[in-house]
């Protein structure tokens, strides 16, 4: 037991429990070496936050520590000090007695100092005839040496976030200035796309910024905003491809075949290969890939998918593309179109337009005719995936926000 290491205000303040925790806890933890006081007090500074400090109380804090007589704190000179509220008032710049003791009230709640209240509640020391203090009472700087490793880690937490924060912002910023200046030259040179709505997608992203940011918000605009680049990169990549390509067939006077007639991530025969036919002789089209998307971007934008996935989960593109198989019977598209739409899209692409397909299945009549049409722009290269997948991700936002 350590009865002996609680004391009790003076007056009409009131003992806490967590008075007497506090108390308890800076014993148990007392540190037997000293530490440097000043060193201590610049990672409060910097942790001040973490404690809910004001400028005004690490004011008086500093003060306080200016009546310690050593840079280190150590039990060889004790650790209460005793100036009167007129000399602290002096030292932490003219503070006022109120502000003062409020201020002084929040630094023992916070748990860094500790009051040590002689009888009469004055601040004084007995010395013994040598001059050398024998007992003292007044604030007892016990707690910062007790928490000078905690102070020190608390301290270090904040500056890497402070630098995480600041890495944040500047990511943002370039972000934005890309989304901004493809935008903008999207919209000058006259490319095919809907750049008004991509647009408004993009202030739709600045404004979900409040005044003071926290990093929690700038990641969150961050993820989205890369989103966003990442389609208009790919809108643009598949015109200006699609560009070169019809320049060179002009020029060569050539029909190019695909090269890849057999796709290696089928999952589902087609209807011609069931009925015998040679796939060798079956036409395939000239088409650029799609750009595929993060698989945590597809669940997200489509979380109904997970609903026909083996577990009720999906982890892995081929519990996408088997879950996909599963909803294209249920959304009562053919095995033909489905076959297309793998071998213009690819299997994992075609996938995400089924999931896309069922977010939206009550708003469309015809899920396969829905399907061959996107499979027929695709083939054109005036379909991308990214506006089908921000749009599903704004309408679940959307729901979430009105059941919340």
């Amino acid at each position: 037991m350590q009865s002996g290491s609680v004391t009790t205000p003076f007056g009409r303040r009131p003992m806490t429990l967590a008075l007497v925790k506090g108390q308890l806890e800076t014993a148990e933890r007392s540190e037997s070496k000293p530490v440097d006081k000043w060193k201590v007090f610049r990672d409060l500074c910097e942790a001040k936050d973490v404690f809910g400090l004001q400028d005004r109380s690490l004011a008086v804090l500093h003060a306080l520590l200016s009546f310690y007589p050593d840079t280190e704190l150590s039990d060889d000179n004790g650790l209460v000090v005793f100036p009167s509220n007129t000399q602290l008032s002096i030292r932490a710049h003219g503070i006022a007695g109120t502000t003062l003791r409020r201020h002084l009230g929040v630094l023992v709640e916070a748990g860094l100092i500790q009051r040590r209240d002689s009888p009469n509640g004055k601040r004084y020391a007995h010395r013994s005839r040598g001059g050398e203090i024998e007992d003292a009472f007044g604030f007892s700087l016990a707690p910062l040496r007790a928490r000078a490793a905690e102070l020190a880690g608390l301290a270090q937490q904040v500056a890497e976030e402070r630098v995480r924060f600041k890495r944040a912002k500047e990511a943002l910023t370039l972000c934005r200035r890309d989304v901004r200046k493809l935008i903008s030259a999207a919209m000058e040179e006259g490319a095919d796309g809907d750049w008004a709505e991509i647009e408004a997608m993009y202030v739709g992203l600045i404004a979900r910024l409040p005044r003071a940011p926290r990093r929690h918000d700038v990641d969150a605009v961050l993820e989205d905003m890369r989103m966003l680049r990442e389609e208009i990169v790919n809108v643009l990549e598949i015109q200006l491809k699609a560009e070169k390509t019809d320049g060179n067939a002009i020029q060569d006077g050539c029909h190019i075949q695909n090269s890849n007639p057999e796709s290696i991530y089928e999952l589902e025969p087609s209807p011609e290969k069931e009925q015998g036919e040679r796939p060798e002789l079956k036409p395939k089209r000239v088409t650029e890939p799609l750009k595929a998307f993060p698989l945590s971007m597809v669940l997200r934008a489509c979380p109904q998918m997970a609903d026909y996935a083996p577990g009720g989960r999906i982890d892995h593109w081929r519990e996408l593309m088997s879950a996909a198989i599963v909803v294209r019977s249920m959304l009562g598209v053919s095995p033909s179109a489905y076959q297309e739409a793998c071998e213009i899209m690819g299997a994992e692409n075609a996938a995400v337009a089924i999931a896309c397909i069922l977010e939206r299945a009550g708003h469309i009549t015809s899920a396969g005719g829905y399907l061959r049409d996107l499979t027929r722009k695709a083939a054109r290269g005036e379909f991308g995936l990214g506006p089908m997948l921000m749009a599903a991700i704004r309408a679940n936002s959307g729901d979430e926000k009105r059941s919340a």
